[in-house]
């Protein structure tokens, strides 16, 4: 065992280690049940040796002066913790106007299928109604889609981080 491996870890190296693992996260190498147990046990650990046992499977972070792709904007965290530069952070329009549109888009799908279903079960094309709950519903998400697009609404919109819970219960 390395001399380090035996050392006591400090909040700030369980802090590193799970942004680490908070990368991981974000690019799809942990799924959250694992994602939460390593966060759990980072949080719990002791030494250096139970914080790199939570990393070990997990590929290093690249920083962007070494890497072949181009970063988009944001910050990138490396395993330690300390900042490396520009980081993906885009998808935050996208994740906005998913937000925005889905549910509508879910209640429209069901809506048209009833239309559709009764059609069928009474073999007559009935009056389409779904026009009466996707229209307005459509104009109101558009004005709200192209004012918060304005406004700037997505880039405002920071997701609330959960404070680490310092004594985790198993």
């Amino acid at each position: 065992m390395d001399g380090r491996d035996g050392m006591r870890a400090a909040d700030s190296d369980r802090a590193a280690v799970a942004d680490r693992l908070r990368v991981a996260l974000d690019e799809g190498r942990l799924d959250l049940h694992e994602y939460d147990e390593r966060l759990q046990r980072a949080y719990a650990a002791r030494t250096y040796a139970d914080l790199e046992a939570l990393l070990t499977d997990l590929p290093p972070v690249t920083p962007a002066q070494r890497s072949g792709l181009a970063p988009a904007a944001g910050s990138m965290v490396s395993q330690l913790g300390d900042q490396l530069g520009p980081a993906p952070t885009g998808g935050v329009t996208a994740r906005w106007l998913a937000e925005v549109w889905f549910p509508y888009l879910r209640v429209i799908a069901i809506v048209v299928t009833i239309w559709a279903v009764t059609s069928l079960l009474t073999q007559d094309l009935l009056y389409f109604w779904p026009a009466w709950v996707a229209g307005p519903w459509g104009a109101v998400l558009m004005v709200r889609t192209v004012t918060g697009l304005a406004g700037k609404e997505p880039d405002n919109q920071s997701p609330t981080p959960c404070p680490p819970n310092p004594h985790p219960s198993h």
